[in-house]
């Protein structure tokens, strides 16, 4: 069930890029209007994330589940009926409650699964959002091509509707865990910070990136964010403990799920808008939304193969060495990307090597979020982790739209080819930066060497774990 849970998450994100030009045309709206239906529920992710964290972490887990799995539901059958561009836009607000159903997944798996399991359910669950957009995209786009858009929405509400029953029957109740108190002031705040600036980069193409109006919300979304860190740092029970960062175990996988998303919505949005591109000057191959999203099939099978692969892995080389070399990964196929794209099957290769790259980061950053901080905070931890994804990919989907309008001529509709490259090694940049992180932020081991686990089985993918050390304890053991 919590698999499930973690595909609708994939599915209510497939609904959004690919069906922006059909609502533009359907609703008569532009497609800086149509654009919306995406940035909205990222938005409403980014602040839902963090706060379902916070209350997945006590008691309320089981509620919190179940409503969320509501607004998808309802947010579902809103955007499906048709009332118009502006329900259409409330009923995709309404989904990206889903979007923060992930860290609770997860926090689930561990408080009710064996340890053997529950390290591999996982991995599996924090790369469901991954591997569900090479299934997602495909499938609604043939939805919407053969019945329209409005069935696509349809079909999330039959799937968000499964998911709701099934949670109310096998979900447990979480009513002997500490009650604990939301800090409301936090998540405004930071509401406020991820508000602004996914505002600004989703809107900065059409408001210019230079323009008063961005550089203004930009600035107060900086405001925004020192007056948080100050207030968490200082508040009893914050909405997500920043002192958790001063383990650099934590801050290490953090910032490679920021970067990880940043390379995969980069490379999934130069790929996709490539394979549209009608062929001619601007070296496109014109082909259908259903077949762009095909391309993104071979990501999916890669980003599955990585988390199954990723423990062996990890036993063999250990995470410190696993991490920097998922990200050399990832390079190689922003690398491929640049220099060879003359042929639509290379775009399945490339897109097929990044699955591997990204598959192996995000099944890894769970587990080292997970043993690295007390039991009662892992929700929160998982969640903060999770909205530094959902900001790693809005920027790599802006980063792509920005490099490909400054190398479109004026009058063009099409950029010239040369953005697409210039696009690849800005990618190879960012995940070269990526795994010189990895490698420099953990510092050193510790004096004692990683050990195994209960008698031979390995630590959560390659973490190391001191024998008869408690979960609750693991927070204690940094490294550097």
């Amino acid at each position: 069930m919590l698999v499930y849970v973690g595909t609708l998450v994939a599915v209510i994100s497939s609904l959004g890029a690919p069906l922006i030009p059909t609502i533009a045309g359907a609703d008569h709206v532009p497609l800086s209007e149509a654009q919306w239906s995406l940035t909205v529920t990222l938005l409403v992710g980014a602040v839902a994330t963090p706060t379902m964290g916070r209350l997945g972490d006590g008691p309320l887990r089981r509620p919190t589940i179940l409503g969320a799995l509501s607004f998808v539901l309802v947010g579902s059958a809103l955007a499906a009926l048709p009332f118009g561009f502006v329900w259409l836009v409330v009923g995709r607000a309404f989904q990206g409650v889903g979007l923060g159903l992930i860290p609770l997944t997860i926090a689930t798996a561990r408080d009710n699964l064996p340890a053997e399991r529950s390290r591999s359910v996982i991995a599996l669950l924090s790369i469901t959002t991954v591997t569900g957009v090479g299934l997602g995209y495909p499938l609604t786009g043939l939805i919407t091509q053969v019945f329209g858009f409005h069935a696509s929405f349809w079909f999330g509400a039959a799937v968000s509707g499964i998911a709701l029953i099934s949670a109310v029957v096998v979900l447990p109740h979480t009513r002997h865990l500490a009650p604990r108190r939301l800090d409301a002031l936090g998540a405004i705040l930071f509401g406020a910070v991820l508000g602004g600036l996914l505002l600004a980069l989703s809107e900065g193409e059409s408001w210019g990136w230079t323009s008063p109006t961005l550089i203004s919300m930009c600035a107060a979304s900086l405001a925004c964010l020192a007056v948080w860190i100050v207030y968490e740092l200082r508040t009893g029970q914050p909405l997500v403990d920043l002192r958790q960062l001063r383990n650099r175990v934590v801050l290490t996988a953090d910032l490679m799920g920021l970067v990880a998303g940043m390379g995969m919505y980069l490379l999934l949005s130069l790929v996709t808008r490539l394979a549209q591109t009608p062929a001619g000057p601007a070296h496109g191959f014109g082909v259908s939304a259903v077949v762009a999203g095909l391309i993104l099939l071979p990501f999916s099978a890669g980003s599955l193969s990585a988390s199954r692969a990723v423990p062996l892995v990890a036993q063999r080389l250990s995470w410190r060495l696993t991490l920097p070399l998922s990200c050399g990964v990832i390079l190689l196929s922003m690398l491929w990307f640049g220099l060879n794209r003359s042929g639509l099957w290379e775009l399945f290769v490339v897109m097929g090597v990044a699955g591997l790259g990204v598959g192996c980061v995000f099944a890894l950053v769970p587990g080292l979020v997970v043993n690295s901080v007390p039991a009662r905070e892992v929700g929160s931890a998982i969640g903060f982790n999770q909205v530094l994804r959902y900001v790693g990919f809005a920027t790599g989907s802006a980063l792509s739209a920005a490099v490909l309008e400054s190398h479109t001529r004026v009058g063009a509709v099409l950029p010239d080819p040369v953005g697409y490259r210039f696009a690849a090694v800005l990618g190879c940049a960012i995940c070269a930066a990526g795994a010189v992180t990895a490698i420099v932020l953990p510092g050193r081991r510790h004096s004692q060497p990683d050990v195994l686990v209960d008698g031979g089985e390995a630590p959560t993918v390659g973490m190391p774990v001191r024998k008869g050390l408690e979960p609750a304890d693991r927070s204690m053991e940094t490294t550097g």
